[in-house]
Parts: C-alpha cells; sequence; structure tokens
C-alpha cells in the first residue's frame, strides 16, 4: 500500500491545508512522489467576473506539482464556507461516503507518499451520516493533529487526541501552527509541553505564522521524519 499520513485538526482554519502543502514540498525536495487528497471542499472563493476557485485545492495541487487533475486532489467541491453536508444541502447534493473512500483509493501506486487532509476537526459532519473520524478510519493513515498555539488549544487538541484514540486511530503527531499572527500570551509558551505530557503525543513544533517549516527548539522537522511518522504507532499504545 502507498505510505501516507491523515492531517487533521482540532477545529476550522486552524492551518490544515497548509502544513500538508508544507508536508508535500518537504517531501518532494528529496524526490519523492506525493499525492493529496481532500474528499470535500466547501467555501469557494467567487471572482468579479463570476469564475468560481477554491483555494485549498489550488494550494494542495501547487503543492504536488504537475501531472494530476486537480479533480483527483478534491473530487467534490461545494460552494458554502459550511459543514460539508449542510452546504451540499444547500446545493442539492448528496454526498456520497462510498466515493469519498474511491477517491482516496486512486492514488495507491501512483504515488509514494499520499497525504489526505480533512475538513474541520476531527469530528466534523462528512455525510448526513459520517464524520471526518470515520473516514480516517477507513484510510487507516496515522493522524498528524494541527492544532493553535494559543489560548485553548491545551482543552481542544487533549479532545481531539482522545476521540481518535477512542476509534482505535494512531495519533503520531501534533503541530502547533500559528495561522493567524499572534500576541504573545503568558504561559501559552508551556503548551507544547502541556500537551505532550497530558495527551502522551508527540509535538513536532510550531509553525510561525508565514514560516515554510515546521520548527523544533532549534531544529526543524525535516522530510526524513515525515517518512518516519508514516510507520510510527501512537505513544499511548505503547
Amino acid at each position: 500500500m502507498t505510505k501516507g499520513l491523515f492531517v487533521t485538526a482540532t477545529d476550522t482554519g486552524v492551518g490544515k491545508t497548509y502544513l500538508t502543502a508544507l508536508i508535500a514540498r518537504s517531501l518532494r525536495e528529496i524526490g519523492v512522489r506525493v499525492g493529496a487528497y481532500k474528499p470535500v471542499c466547501s467555501g469557494a472563493d467567487v471572482a468579479p467576473d463570476g469564475i468560481v476557485s477554491w483555494p485549498d485545492v489550488r494550494t494542495l495541487a501547487e503543492a504536488i506539482g504537475v501531472g494530476f487533475d486537480p479533480v483527483r486532489v478534491c473530487p467534490q467541491r461545494l460552494r458554502a464556507p459550511l459543514a460539508p453536508p449542510v452546504a451540499a444541502r444547500l446545493e442539492g447534493i448528496q454526498l456520497d461516503f462510498g466515493w469519498m473512500q474511491s477517491g482516496a483509493a486512486w492514488w495507491q501506486g501512483r504515488v509514494d507518499v499520499l497525504l489526505v487532509e480533512g475538513v474541520g476537526g476531527l469530528l466534523c459532519p462528512l455525510t448526513d451520516d459520517k464524520t471526518i473520524a470515520d473516514l480516517a478510519v477507513a484510510v487507516a493513515y496515522p493522524l498528524v493533529v494541527v492544532a493553535r498555539p494559543g489560548l485553548g488549544t491545551i482543552n481542544h487538541t487533549l479532545l481531539t487526541v482522545e476521540a481518535a484514540r477512542h476509534r482505535g486511530l494512531r495519533v503520531v503527531g501534533v503541530v502547533l501552527n500559528e495561522a493567524e499572527p499572534l500576541t504573545p500570551a503568558p504561559g501559552t509558551d508551556d503548551n507544547a509541553a502541556e500537551i505532550a505530557r497530558r495527551a502522551n503525543v508527540s509535538v513536532l513544533g510550531v509553525v510561525r505564522h508565514g514560516s515554510q517549516h515546521v520548527e523544533q527548539g532549534n531544529d526543524r522537522v525535516g522530510p526524513v521524519e515525515w517518512m518516519k511518522l508514516m510507520a510510527a504507532r501512537d505513544l499511548a499504545q505503547e
């Protein structure tokens, strides 16, 4: 089977697409053939001339390079920035979980690594009766959880990790992503250590706003580390 990672998050707007693209570019730099798959994207940009586009899909397609139809990156696209089944109902569309699974399966054997990006948080509704967690279970790739670095992230991250493990998912790392510039707040520098200790999970590092690297102390998490994570076990299961 093609190796892979499933990138999920504690919430929407945390930076899943940004991190997924960052990982893709990092792996391509060492010659790894990378695919990216987002089962559904809700929230479109409409230009003054009426052209509709989805920035997340464009970002992922550009990160993996030429050669793949963007429809393979994201086969189902919805205009409203809402949970997928809600947005789908507004457009009279029925979302198909089986189709989402087959969309991920298409990449098998065509790339060395597949990066699957979820929608919203781990329990975000995906269809009328499925969530992102159900897709993660079906795909069976280890999870990387993207979280905010500031106030409130400990609770959100611990809840996400607990929900994932409850479903038998492997959580191999957490990345704190500064999606928006943050004003330093007393005590928040300890968030990474608190998350690591309380959840028994590896906090891989922090992505500063606008950075193209995951920083860990004075080091950066590079392509070798991403490849190792694909075979890593959940620390809580050791």
